[in-house]
């Protein structure tokens, strides 16, 4: 993924209800959910969703398919997860992280600790 593919994602994404929908498109996995559903369920009008989710189709993060009448989106979770890896590539000093640990950076001389360094 490219920094302008990057910046169009997270610029899709940095509005509240374009983020409401994209994480409500996550949780409902690849059957997805028709625009007015996604509408009703945040509270919005189906002119206003239809709007945010050609936005987050224009960045790439929802895909659209035809079922009868109704337009279903869903997430594209190849483009989240590029995001997500592009945004983490470097997150524990330049060697990957194993799928079994959350990216943590080390201990920082405080206090503070991440999850993984607490047990």
């Amino acid at each position: 993924m490219d920094s302008t593919m990057v910046i169009r994602a997270l610029g899709a994404l940095s509005q509240e209800h374009r983020l409401a929908a994209f994480r409500l498109l996550v949780q409902a996995g690849g059957a997805g959910m028709p625009a007015g559903a996604i509408a009703e369920k945040l509270g919005l009008a189906a002119s206003s969703m239809s709007f945010h989710l050609a936005a987050l189709a224009n960045a790439g993060l929802v895909t659209q398919r035809r079922q009868s009448r109704l337009i279903i989106y869903s997430a594209n979770y190849d483009v989240m997860n590029a995001l997500m890896g592009y945004l983490t590539e470097n997150c524990c000093g330049g060697v990957p992280c194993t799928t079994e640990e959350m990216c943590c950076p080390p201990p920082m001389p405080t206090a503070m600790t991440c999850k993984k360094d607490v047990a």
